[in-house]
């Protein structure tokens, strides 16, 4: 396994020379691929898929750094991205057999026509795996650059129509594969609404001062509480509606509240940073394997063999990343 993960190490080096470059790749494949979606053989979606999930990354890390913006409004734009994406794109806020799963009925709310778990499950996997995990691994393995543009402003707008271009490819087949739903115009118009002032509020959110109070605590406890946190919110998704929401509202709580209170203490640095990353990152290479495994013996092999490769995957970016990153202490811009 050792080897296996030295090998994928030493292919992976040269993506992250490029941090634009990695962070547009590396989005769709925790997005999609390392949470256990599709099987290794599909691999060649990460393409497509790249130009939603990549473009909204780096463009969300562009405009934040840019305006010298702090985690707060880069989770705040992922929101944004979010309620775009699952309520204007796919729609699966809304469908009530989106990809056949009856998604909405456990915890439905008739007037806004939504299931409360998924609602809460599928924006929380986007603000923080599609969006803030993949920017602080990719940040974190940018010692010099963390906090400074990584792209030109021809380049920035380059971006920009990707992810329009990305936009429309996510809708485009979501729409004829899932019974060519669309939502109501109310749904619709709320939901870019609330998109815009996400986006409104993280444009006008300084970043968190430091206080002077307390010592960070040490970078195992930060990764251990956000493996916990983590997981619990995984698995709190299987509990029954009322525990579900309760389980997975209060995990993201008490990892937001701790991240929030340690981050602005003496000691933090990108170290931690890494440990959060860390404990998502391998939060879904466990998850994976609840996924499912088709319906025969080449189908569950198939899954097994993705969901290792994912796994030893994992293991080797955080690998690439932990061996580039400096001792270089943090700055405010590190806070949540």
């Amino acid at each position: 396994m050792e080897a296996t993960v030295e090998t994928m190490t030493s292919i992976l080096r040269s993506p992250f020379r490029s941090p634009a470059v990695g962070l547009y790749f590396l989005a769709p494949l925790i997005a999609e691929f390392f949470l256990g979606d599709f099987p290794i053989v599909m691999l060649p979606l990460l393409i497509p898929l790249s130009l939603w999930y990549g473009g909204g990354a780096l463009l969300i890390r562009e405009v934040a750094r840019r305006r010298g913006l702090g985690w707060r409004s880069i989770l705040l734009m992922g929101l944004a991205f979010a309620i775009v994406e699952e309520g204007l794109l796919t729609m699966s806020l809304f469908n009530p057999d989106y990809a056949d799963q009856r998604l909405l009925d456990r915890g439905h709310v008739a007037m806004l026509g939504i299931g409360i778990p998924w609602t809460i499950f599928v924006l929380a996997l986007h603000v923080g795996w599609s969006v803030a995990t993949p920017i602080a691994l990719m940040e974190t393995a940018q010692p010099g650059r963390r906090t400074e543009p990584w792209l030109s402003r021809p380049a920035l707008r380059a971006v920009v129509g990707i992810t329009v271009v990305g936009a429309a490819v996510v809708f485009g087949t979501n729409y004829p594969a899932y019974g060519h739903f669309i939502a109501s115009a109310p749904q619709l118009i709320v939901s870019a609404a609330i998109a815009a002032l996400l986006v409104t509020i993280a444009l006008r959110t300084p970043g968190s001062a430091r206080v002077d109070t307390g010592q960070a605590p040490r970078a195992g406890m930060v990764f251990a509480t956000t493996m916990l946190c983590a997981g619990a919110f995984h698995l709190g998704m299987h509990a029954p509606t009322t525990a579900a929401v309760i389980v997975m509202t209060a995990s993201i709580a008490a990892l937001l509240t701790a991240l929030a209170a340690w981050s602005r203490r003496p000691g933090w640095d990108q170290t931690h940073v890494f440990a959060v990353a860390a404990g998502m990152l391998l939060t879904y290479s466990w998850r994976a394997f609840t996924a499912g495994y088709g319906s025969g013996t080449a189908d569950l092999v198939l899954s097994l063999v993705s969901y290792t490769v994912y796994a030893l995957a994992a293991v080797a970016i955080l690998t690439v990343c932990r061996r580039r990153m400096s001792g270089v202490p943090g700055n405010v811009q590190l806070s949540v």
